[in-house]
Formats: structure tokens, sequence, C-alpha cells
């Protein structure tokens, strides 16, 4: 290749024929057999030694002296010891990745949830975290991610932090939860908008503030045996539900959802595995005589202590209705503040053994630090006393009946 540069004309192209035509400097002119034209880079490559082509562009859109300033810059980076293809290749990747990167939050989402999706108890979490995100983080949605500030947080929870306040927080929860994903991915960086501690908390009336405590209607304890007794005489597996789930004041879902490799009838012991409980831990739960032969009394269908349809267990809507039918108003959860009102005011069981017995932590990190087992034998004698209580109807003029109280379930 010679040293002579400038070579071409606009005549000399306009009637060049196909082939390449040298212009000095590295760059050419390709005419294809159609006659299209294009500008093209030829250098060898430092490495291998092979003749490697670079596009410049067509000729119909970059003119001769554009050509000649992009051959010239080009030639620089050569003499700089960069190989202009792979700088080319390098700036596209770099391109490539930097969109990715401004990923939109919705995306973040639904790929949040998807990958969280077999890690929640209850399938029906995915459900209510995609309802709750989509309905009311329409402001962001199609935002990148990395552009998510405060103030577009708050824009997704100021109108409805006090008129919604139990979903604003949830919603708060599940936006930090997104942002904190997407940063790990490296989607974004710095700290996260949603945060409520130092952060949204100074900028937001806290929630106990702005709701009203939601009080769970419960039976006054002194109504349990005579609602008991009312309820042994209902032959169906709604009520066989609710007693059990009374006697052994565990939630619905819970005793719905009982299956008999749980059961140690022998040993008066229920077992239930960590993935059917709200804290994510195992909870026995001993079992008053009461309670055993109402397990015994139960047929073997399948696996499900209470069988429903299609081979799942019974839903806890049976055990509502049968209770709306029974006493309107009260709700099945509430037998659990029943029991814990009648425990604590009745009986001279100590509270952590009470607590323990609800499958609640301790909330003083150093009593929960010394109780290291599960006062089993303990509870074993909480829950024999309260299955008495409830199997004992009371004349109306030996108790004085209570307002039912509410406690964290």
């Amino acid at each position: 290749m010679g040293t002579q540069v400038n070579r071409l004309t606009a005549l000399k192209i306009k009637n060049a024929k196909p082939g390449m035509h040298a212009d000095g400097g590295l760059l050419y002119l390709l005419v294809k057999s159609d006659e299209r034209r294009s500008w093209i880079f030829r250098y060898r490559d430092r490495v291998t030694g092979k003749l490697r082509d670079m596009g410049l562009g067509p000729a119909w859109d970059v003119t001769l002296a554009e050509a000649r300033e992009r051959a010239a810059n080009l030639r620089r980076m050569l003499r700089d010891g960069q190989d202009p293809l792979q700088v080319k290749h390098a700036q596209k990747a770099e391109a490539r990745a930097m969109h990715e990167k401004r990923m939109p939050f919705g995306r973040c989402a639904e790929l949040y949830i998807e990958t969280h999706r077999n890690g929640w108890k209850n399938p029906k979490h995915a459900a209510q975290w995609s309802a709750t995100l989509t309905t009311y983080c329409g402001p962001i949605w199609k935002l990148p991610v990395d552009a998510i500030d405060t103030a577009l947080v708050m824009k997704c929870l100021d109108s409805i932090w006090t008129t919604k306040t139990e979903t604003a927080s949830r919603l708060r929860g599940r936006m930090e939860s997104v942002l904190a994903w997407a940063t790990v991915r490296g989607l974004r960086s710095g700290d996260n908008p949603a945060t409520w501690r130092n952060h949204l908390d100074q900028l937001l009336p806290a929630r106990n503030k702005v709701q009203a405590v939601e009080h769970r209607p419960a039976l006054p304890y002194a109504e349990a045996a005579a609602f008991m007794a009312e309820l042994r005489q209902r032959n169906s597996l709604a009520a066989r539900v609710l007693e059990l789930q009374i006697l052994t004041a565990t939630r619905p879902g819970e005793a719905a959802g009982a299956q008999w490799s749980e059961f140690d009838l022998d040993g008066a012991v229920w077992t239930i595995p960590p993935e059917r409980m709200k804290a994510g831990k195992e909870h026995r739960i001993p079992l008053a005589p009461a309670v055993v032969k109402l397990m015994e009394a139960l047929p073997h269908v399948n696996a499900n202590v209470f069988p429903g349809v299609k081979g799942r267990a019974i839903t806890t809507d049976a055990a509502m209705k049968l209770l709306k039918e029974l006493r309107p108003g009260l709700t099945a959860h509430g037998f659990r503040s029943t029991f814990r009102d009648w425990a604590a005011e009745t009986t001279s069981h100590p509270r952590e053994v009470i607590e323990a017995a609800m499958a609640h932590r301790l909330k003083d990190a150093a009593e929960a630090a010394y109780q290291r087992g599960d006062l089993l034998q303990r509870r074993a004698v909480l829950m024999k006393d309260w299955a008495g209580y409830c199997a004992t109807v009371r004349k109306a003029g030996n108790v004085t009946a209570i307002q039912p109280k509410v406690i964290a379930c």
C-alpha cells in the first residue's frame, strides 16, 4: 500500500467500477456489483497480521470528507495501540449492558415475584404481590429501576397512606424488596428509596398513628363451654375443624390443613411443620385427652385430616360459614383471643407458657434467649386445663362476661 492519500474525487467515486478503490490512509471505497457504494477502513491486525475491514457507512450518506475524517481518527487509534474493531465491539457491548441495566421497575417486580414464588408458604402470596404492585405502582411501572427515587416512591404511597394504611404499608415493604433485589443484581445503586427507618418515616406518619386497630371479634371466654356444647351437636367436618382449632389455640389455616402424618396420638402431640406456620418454625402442640378422643373418632380418608375436594384439605371458609351461622359477627381467628383472655385472667400459668402455646415469639430478646425449649410439658397442663374449661358449662350467674380483647396473631 502506498503513502499517497486523497486519491479519490467526486467524479471518480461516481464513475467507479465494482471493486475496492483506495483513497489512501487505509480508506477504501467499496463498489458492489449492484453499484452500491460504501466506505471501508482496512487495516492489518497487529497480533494476527490478518487484514480487517471496518465499515464506515454508505457513500450516499457519508461524504468523502467525513469518510476521510473518520479514517484519520481510526489511524490515531492504531498509533495509540488500540484495535478499532475491538473498541467498536466493546462500545456496543457496553451499550447493551447499559440498556439491560435500565430495566423497568415493573419487569424487576415480575422477576422478583417469579424468583421467590417457590419460597413462599402460601401460593396466594405471588398473586397478592402482583396485584398490589400493579395496582399502585403505575407512576413507576415503566420507568428504569435505576431512576426510582424517594419522590417517585412517595408518588405511589401518598394518595393511599391515610386511606388504605394497611395496603400502603404492604406496598412500601414490597417496593423496598423489589428495589433491594435490583440493587443486588447490579441494576441500580445507592440507598433504597423505599426504606422506612430514618427515611420515609420522616415523610409519612407512623402507621399506628393513622390506622385504627381492627379488632377481631372474639367470643368471651365465659361463653366458651356453652359454645363448645352447641358445636359438638353439629355432625360435620367444619364443626370438627373448629373444635380442633379452639382446643389447640391454633390458627384457622393450621387446623384446616392438618395432616395425619403430623399427629402422634399415642404420644398426644401434634407437630406442625415450619412451612405451615406463620413464623416458619416447627410448632409442637400437646394434645389434651379430649383432643385425642376427637382425633380418634375422625375417619381416615386420605392424608388430610379434614379432606376437601380434589384431594385437597378443607378450606377455612367451611368453619367460617358454620361460625356465622352459630355466632354471627365472630371470626374463627378470634378464638385465639378467647383462649389468651382465659389463660391470662383466670389461671396462674406463666406468660411465657401461654405465649408458647400460641406459637408467639417473645418480644423480649433476653427472655427469648434464655428460653431455648418449647415448654411442652408445662403447656400440656395448660391445654388440659383449657379443654376442661371448655367442657364445663357454667351457670350465667357464676361468671361475668367480658368484652373480647385483641392480641397479635
